[in-house]
């Protein structure tokens, strides 16, 4: 199908990305969504390049490489909140090379003098880092820009859209594309954050595996993004000083120069978690407007997102 309306719902990471891939290829756009992006669970997101809780394990890999490569082009382009980012993956055991290394570039074992105290292993390595408050509105106005409708509504069925006349529905709506599509195998990851002014932080530095809970330490232009959680099933939104501070001790382990670094806030935001990403037509909406779903992407909104909606495209192609 060529020349297409699309109704993409959804206008956090996925659904924009989602909506720029088909403009890409000459379809007509209109993107729903009930509140801007500001108030995405994406703008709130570290959003740095990682495959995180999502599945399946070989789509996720095809999807990440994709999306490095689109993400990698941004970043040498100078697009505003895109950029590559020096990064270390630290650990006390002797780790296996993880399975996403072949995607990213300059990969090597980490040097004794490199690791912070009290590590002995890591990895170095560099992969795209989006600073979303830059980058998520750049996007928008660049969907705008080519051509997009952007309409303010609160979606309650998929079915709904008869005023704007679409061949075809892309469901993106993050944690609420469940819901929509019937789908009671969606659930909330929790993620708790800390943004911390940044006091001369360049790399990135993660640790999988913190006794005290997964942390890692992602440099923006001035502040850094502290982290953070995965709580799955848990729909609290209300931050938790606890945690805030457990969050800045581990992270404090990895980056020793944080210890003096000013709190400026806690945010807590809830990721689309399923035990696999959706991205199919839904074979229910046999002889009514067809229906795509793309969701469920867990933590790996921004690692996989260029590369489900290149998939998106071609199953509007197709139909």
């Amino acid at each position: 199908m060529s020349g297409v309306r699309a109704v993409v719902v959804g206008s956090g990471i996925v659904g924009l990305t989602t909506a720029s891939e088909l403009l890409c290829r000459g379809h007509e756009v209109v993107v729903v969504s009930a509140e801007p992006v500001s108030s995405s669970t994406s703008f709130l997101a570290a959003a740095v390049w990682f495959p995180t809780a999502a599945g399946p394990a070989d789509r996720v890999a095809a999807w990440s490489a994709e999306t490095f490569t689109q993400l990698e082009r941004l970043a040498r382009a100078g697009v505003p909140g895109a950029r590559m980012c020096e990064s270390l993956a630290v650990y006390r055991d002797e780790p296996p090379t993880p399975p996403w290394s072949s995607a990213v570039r300059a990969f090597r074992r980490a040097r004794g003098d490199e690791l912070p105290p009290r590590y002995r292993f890591g990895y170095r390595f560099t992969v795209p880092l989006l600073e979303m408050p830059l980058y998520l509105p750049w996007l928008e106005n660049q969907v705008r820009r080519a051509g997009a409708r952007q309409v303010r509504r609160t979606v309650q069925r998929l079915d709904e859209f008869a005023d704007l006349a679409p061949d075809v529905v892309i469901n993106c709506a993050g944690l609420r594309a469940g819901p929509l599509a019937g789908d009671t195998g969606m659930y909330p990851i929790r993620g708790q954050i800390v943004r911390v002014a940044n006091p001369g932080v360049s790399i990135s530095v993660r640790d999988e595996a913190h006794p005290l809970g997964r942390a890692y330490v992602h440099p923006r232009t001035h502040d850094c993004i502290l982290g953070g959680t995965l709580d799955a099933g848990a729909w609290d939104r209300s931050p938790d000083p606890e945690l805030t501070q457990s969050i800045l001790s581990r992270c404090r382990d990895l980056v020793p120069e944080l210890a003096e670094a000013e709190v400026l806030e806690t945010l807590v935001g809830l990721r689309p978690g399923r035990d696999e990403v959706r991205l199919e037509i839904d074979s229910a909406t046999s002889g009514i407007t067809p229906v795509i779903h793309n969701y469920g992407h867990g933590g790996s909104g921004v690692t996989i997102a260029h590369g489900c909606a290149r998939e998106v495209a071609e199953l509007v192609s197709s139909l």
